[in-house]
């Protein structure tokens, strides 16, 4: 992770800025920790509640349903009682989605628990990135939001490990109780994040006031989610629409190394080890990409992920052993890893200073979408023609997303402000 000294913009920051983004960090590992303790059980512990294989699946789902119907209540919630009260709670309504996914005799509450948890999702990554919005200077933000990509990138990784060893002791449940220790930690780190100053913004009272006119979204009274979107559906239409792309492809690579080692006839050992190498790979790079942001502007990285993505998708149907398999697995890791927090950085950007969770909700929205259409182009595409085929367009989605990307972020390195570097084509 950065060190609080480079999000601070260096010895020159803000007093006492470092601590604060460093106290944002603390917990956004633990909460992925305790995440990444309970994805892997969540089938089985179904499974074990009597669900089929195929309502098992649906079960697993509810994490990104969940957070998908949260992100616009979730962003009027931040911007009523802020940051730092967001996260408490997003943490302690995680603990109770933990709490009950323990004590679910049935699997309608184990369900309930899983939505839970996924809801808490949501408010919670709004509000750390609305957070270190507001709180990093413009000359180190990509760095923080890699960062911040790299804490949970980091959690997910140590997180299966974590739920593994409880689980070796106390069965299946151990993965439950390691996640919500993970979640109380996170809620007590939470509670000693400084409040950013002039943070006592409403949803619906009244706005700060401006420097002599109304900003967009804002109608010299209330802040309105719609005012939001109907002043920057631009950037939604253009880079809005890449965000949906990356996130499409980001969410299919996840499937693509399983479905299609199983297609090579790999056994689940070697395939969990080719899987756990791309990941390595993907969590590695990903401050290295937050500093070429930061200096040379979000293009040099937005461009070459998905570049490297489509390239490594394209690849795999052609690979035909674990070694060529494995080659193309690191490889998408590493085009996923260098786009660490392009899509906090984006938001981040584009966002307004009057109004900004709203904008940041609604940008995590279309995000979700894409989480949400990846694996269903995938599926489609494969059961009209073959799993190839199927992996054929994701690759094709994710070079389509580059030329999105080339074509609407600006090249340069960001100067002081998001309106002398405005994108082409976004008014």
């Amino acid at each position: 992770m950065p060190s609080a000294g480079d999000a601070a913009g260096g010895p020159g920051g803000r007093g006492g800025l470092g601590k604060k983004v460093f106290r944002v960090y603390a917990p956004s590992l633990l909460y992925a920790v305790g995440q990444g303790c309970v994805l892997p059980v969540i089938a089985l512990s179904a499974r074990d509640l009597g669900a089929s294989v195929a309502q098992a699946a649906l079960v697993i789902t509810l994490i990104g349903i969940g957070s998908l119907v949260t992100n616009v209540p979730a962003s009027l919630l931040v911007a009523r009682l802020g940051e730092r009260i967001a996260m408490i709670g997003a943490a302690t309504w995680a603990t109770a989605g933990m709490a009950a996914c323990l004590a679910a005799g049935s699997l309608w509450v184990f369900a309930a628990g899983v939505l839970m948890i996924g809801m808490a999702g949501s408010v919670f990554n709004l509000a750390r990135q609305s957070y270190l919005t507001d709180a990093v200077p413009l000359s180190h933000r990509a760095r923080a939001m890699s960062g911040l990509g790299g804490t949970l990138r980091i959690g997910l990784f140590i997180g299966p490990f974590a739920g593994a060893a409880a689980m070796h002791f106390l069965g299946l449940s151990g993965a439950y109780w390691t996640g919500l220790g993970a979640m109380v930690a996170a809620t007590l780190v939470s509670i000693r994040i400084p409040e950013l100053e002039g943070h006592g913004r409403s949803a619906s009272g009244p706005a700060p006031p401006t420097a002599g006119r109304a900003r967009p979204g804002h109608d010299g009274g209330a802040v309105t989610l719609h005012g939001i979107i109907a002043a920057h559906w631009r950037i939604y239409a253009t880079v809005g629409l890449g965000i949906v792309m990356i996130s499409a492809v980001r969410a299919t690579r996840q499937a693509v190394i399983p479905l299609w080692a199983e297609q090579l006839g790999m056994d689940a050992s070697a395939t969990s080890l080719i899987y756990g190498v791309s990941g390595a790979v993907d969590m590695l790079v990903f401050y290295p990409a937050g500093k070429v942001m930061d200096r040379k502007g979000r293009t040099w990285v937005a461009v070459p992920c998905m570049l490297v993505m489509g390239v490594a998708l394209a690849l795999m149907p052609l690979t035909g052993g674990p070694l060529t398999l494995l080659l193309v697995a690191m490889l998408l890791g590493f085009g996923n890893g260098i786009g660490s927090g392009i899509v906090m950085t984006l938001g981040a950007d584009h966002s307004p200073a009057i109004g900004r969770p709203q904008f940041l909700g609604f940008w995590r929205l279309i995000s979700d979408a894409g989480v949400m259409a990846g694996p269903v182009l995938l599926s489609a595409v494969t059961a009209a023609a073959t799993l190839g085929a199927g992996v054929v367009a994701v690759a094709v989605v994710s070079f389509a997303g580059a030329g999105l990307f080339a074509y609407f972020i600006p090249r340069a390195a960001p100067p002081g402000s998001l309106d002398e570097r405005r994108p082409r084509g976004t008014g």
